[in-house]
């Protein structure tokens, strides 16, 4: 199309309707590429359809950055399996329990349990939330309280870390729109350059500690911790017992460790961490360290009886398996975005923003839209795939702060998805804790409001700034914020300062 017009936004706005209409971001990508296809062939469905396969499926497989990204994934989804049914999330748990003698401490634990298995945001409610409800029980801490700590490190501590699933994804899906844009940017650059404005991410995980050390609870969730608690019940600990006894705390942090050090033994001449390094050796060096990582803890499995070769082959490839899902998302995530390219969406994108949007207002708009498509799908990642497309035409044609606006998406994707009854987080996290999923979406929800809001704030400020220390200013005011409805606690029967 020589003159982009506003039908060159078709595919992507037919993708986001059956996305919602549908709760399933999956098939609105197939049926907006097969829109687009549709758009740039003008053939009959049955020939479009081909073309489909031959066109833009088939050359996203063959491209080299492409496949890399899919067989790195392939390697992440084995070593999840394994550490998830390790046993050693629970080990661990079992070994720090004796401490464990306040619901503060409790709470702490929780989280930084949460935090330790960072490998994996869908692994951490099934692993952490069960080794912790018995306690939550005898300390008098809510389920619901617990299904909000695994909620706010599962997602958000994901979604900072380059070198596990989400990261890869997310680069994947930037380094498409980079080439297509012309942006002189490696997609792990602009990864790490794009944490500090990750807003809503570092300060859900930051509430946690906050509210622990404050003895805090505000909204639905204080009702719930009223509830939960019983006079004269004991806070002595007990210990917190495993499906395994030979399971160890170090099938958690040992195959980790064989990880960084190949990370680093690969990476380091090459410059990392402080020099650039591509992308191909960086997707190489990850794979080699996953499959490292991965045979170290079927050794351990294998020397402590826990689990025979047969059996820890056979679940990681399950683990593998797993991953289809996320690869399909890709491939259609990446074909619709060359589709788009075709049809001139991204110019078209451009010249509306260039036209009619002050720049310093991008961040603040992509973070809002990224957050009601997350919040109405239930899936963050299908929102990244919908909006950076969307985002990264507009922020370069206004010039606007390139790495804010990725943080843009990054957390109103983040915060959609933790504010939504329907999103996978959300159900898991529920599951993990042992509550009804409507009762961990409503104590929540308060939480979340109030540090998306502080993330809107954020995001306007770092639209007009572009300062990293946007970050360190809202966590004072998380802080502030905090002591604020604390110091509101008496004859409020919906703010609850706790005794422990």
């Amino acid at each position: 199309m020589d003159q982009p017009d506003i039908l060159s936004l078709l595919p992507i706005a037919v993708t986001l309707v059956v996305a919602l209409l549908s709760r399933n971001v999956l098939a609105g990508l197939a049926v907006g590429l097969f829109t687009g296809v549709l758009m740039i062939s003008a053939a009959d469905p049955l020939t479009a359809a081909g073309l489909l396969v031959t066109d833009h499926l088939v050359p996203q497989l063959m491209d080299s950055y492409n496949a890399a990204v899919l067989v790195l994934l392939v390697f992440i989804g084995g070593f999840v399996a394994l550490m998830e049914h390790s046993g050693g999330g629970a080990a661990f748990a079992r070994d720090v329990t004796r401490w464990l003698t306040t619901r503060a401490r409790l709470q702490l634990a929780a989280w930084s349990g949460g935090i330790l298995i960072f490998f994996s945001d869908l692994g951490t409610p099934l692993i952490v939330g069960p080794v912790f409800r018995s306690l939550a029980d005898k300390l008098g801490m809510s389920r619901q309280k617990l299904a909000f700590i695994i909620d706010s490190t599962a997602a958000p501590v994901a979604i900072l870390i380059p070198f596990i699933g989400w990261g890869v994804y997310i680069m994947s899906l930037l380094q498409q729109q980079f080439e297509q844009l012309g942006v002189g940017e490696s997609d792990f650059t602009a990864f790490i350059r794009a944490i500090p404005f990750q807003l809503y991410a570092w300060l859900a995980v930051l509430m946690t500690p906050w509210l622990a050390f404050l003895k805090l609870d505000y909204g639905a969730m204080a009702q719930a911790e009223q509830t939960a608690r019983k006079p004269g019940e004991s806070v002595i600990a007990t210990p917190v017992s495993t499906d395994d006894d030979r399971a160890r705390a170090y099938f958690i942090w040992l195959p980790l460790l064989v990880l960084a050090a190949i990370l680093g033994w690969m990476l380091v001449p090459l410059g990392f961490p402080f020099g650039r390094v591509s992308g191909g050796d960086f997707r190489a060096a990850l794979s080699v360290a996953y499959l490292g990582a991965a045979l170290t803890l079927i050794t351990l499995l294998m020397m402590t009886g826990a689990r025979n070769l047969l059996s820890s082959l056979a679940l990681y490839f399950e683990g593998m398996s797993r991953m289809m899902q996320v690869a399909i998302m890709l491939v259609l995530a990446w074909a619709l975005s060359d589709v788009g390219a075709e049809l001139g969406s991204a110019e078209y994108i451009a010249g509306v923003a260039a036209a009619g949007v002050p720049g310093w207002l991008i961040p603040l708009m992509v973070f809002a839209f990224s957050a009601m498509i997350s919040f109405a799908t239930g899936s963050s990642w299908g929102t990244f795939a919908i909006m950076f497309p969307l985002a990264l035409p507009a922020a370069l044609a206004t010039d606007a702060q390139l790495f804010v606006t990725i943080g843009a998406v990054l957390s109103g994707g983040l915060f959609g998805d933790h504010s939504s009854p329907i999103s996978e987080t959300t159900i898991l996290s529920a599951t993990g804790a042992d509550c009804e999923q409507y009762d961990h979406f409503r104590t929540q929800l308060p939480y979340a409001l109030s540090n998306g809001g502080l993330a809107a704030l954020g995001f306007l400020l770092a639209g007009i700034t572009g300062s990293v220390w946007t970050l360190a200013g809202l966590v004072i005011a998380q802080v502030l914020m905090l002591l604020l409805i604390r110091s509101a606690a008496t004859g409020d029967r919906d703010v609850l300062p706790s005794p422990g």
